[in-house]
């Protein structure tokens, strides 16, 4: 019984030297570097909103248009992956299945730039 406490109380030590260590980088980040806003960080960065504003205001929808067609694209290409990892050993009917799959995704990509779903005005 003895030796199941000394292996908790390893992982009781990792914890603890890892609770420490993050403490230290906490608290020498926040003494190493001032913490100064300047122009460049209350400005408006890549949304063109302002930082500090009120938190409910409302987004376009183009916002959200984008970041469901990156997810949605990047979910699906990550399909590619595992695929190319076992090509040289996939049947016929896996390949073109997958061919298929890549056909069927660069419509929905055509179809979606057709429609001006990519462009930002």
């Amino acid at each position: 019984m003895n030796v199941i406490y000394n292996e908790y109380f390893v992982i009781l030590i990792f914890f603890a030297v890892a609770f420490c260590i993050s403490l230290v980088i906490l608290i020498l980040s926040y003494v190493l570097n001032p913490q100064q806003s300047d122009q460049e960080k209350i400005s408006a960065y890549e949304c063109g909103f302002n930082p500090f504003d009120d938190a409910r205001a409302t987004f376009d929808v183009r916002f959200y248009l984008v970041a469901i067609l990156f997810l949605i694209f990047d979910l699906e290409i990550s399909f590619l992956f595992p695929w190319s990892l076992v090509l040289g050993q996939l049947s016929s009917f896996g390949f073109w299945s997958m061919i298929i799959f890549l056909a069927i995704l660069t419509l929905g990509f055509v179809y979606e730039w057709k429609k001006g779903a990519l462009e930002w005005e």
